[in-house]
C-alpha cells in the first residue's frame, strides 16, 4: 500500500477580530428595547398643535410643515419596526439551549430587576457558570441578530447587519 499523500491546499481564512465589547452593548441595547416594548407596548407620538383648516400664508420659501403627515409615519414605522424586533429576538431565543435562554430571560428580559446574584441561586448555578453562560448566549445572539461589530483594522471599522 502506497503512502496517502497530504492535501497540501490550506485554506486562510481573513477573519476580522470581534470587537466583544461593543458587541456586548448593542446586544443589550437591543434586548432594553425589547424588553421595553414588550412592558409598555409603542407610545405614540402625537401632534402638539391641532391644524387649522383656514389657509395660511407661509415663509417665503413656500415650505409648508407636515407635522402630523412625520407624526404618522413615524408611529407605524416604528411600532413595524419594534414588532419585527421582537420576532426576530424570539426566533434567536429558541435557537439558545434552555439554560443560555433562562439566564438571558432573567437578566435582561423579565422586569423584575433581580440582581445576578439573586438569579443565579434560582437557577442554581454559581455566578461565575452564570457570567460565562451569558456571554456565550450573547455571543449566539449577535450572530443571530447581525450585531457583531468587529475591531477597526488600519482605520476602517466594518460591521455586519
Amino acid at each position: 500500500m502506497g503512502k496517502r499523500r497530504k492535501n497540501n491546499l490550506q485554506l486562510t481564512f481573513n477573519i476580522l477580530p470581534v470587537d466583544e465589547k461593543a458587541t456586548r452593548f448593542a446586544v443589550e441595547e437591543y434586548l432594553e428595547t425589547v424588553r421595553q416594548y414588550r412592558q409598555i407596548g409603542f407610545v405614540r407620538r402625537e401632534a402638539a398643535t391641532t391644524q387649522a383648516y383656514s389657509y395660511r400664508e407661509h415663509q417665503s420659501n413656500n415650505a409648508i410643515s407636515k407635522q402630523t403627515e412625520e407624526i404618522a409615519t413615524y408611529n407605524v414605522d416604528k411600532e413595524a419596526e419594534l414588532e419585527a424586533k421582537d420576532k426576530l429576538l424570539e426566533l434567536a431565543m429558541d435557537k439558545l439551549s434552555s439554560i443560555r435562554r433562562e439566564v438571558i430571560q432573567r437578566s435582561y428580559l423579565d422586569d423584575e430587576g433581580e440582581f445576578d446574584y439573586i438569579s443565579c441561586g434560582g437557577m442554581r448555578i454559581s455566578e461565575s457558570s452564570s457570567r460565562r453562560i451569558k456571554a456565550e448566549a450573547i455571543g449566539i445572539l449577535a450572530a443571530a441578530l447581525k450585531l457583531k461589530v468587529f475591531q477597526e483594522i488600519k482605520g476602517v471599522t466594518v460591521e455586519v447587519g
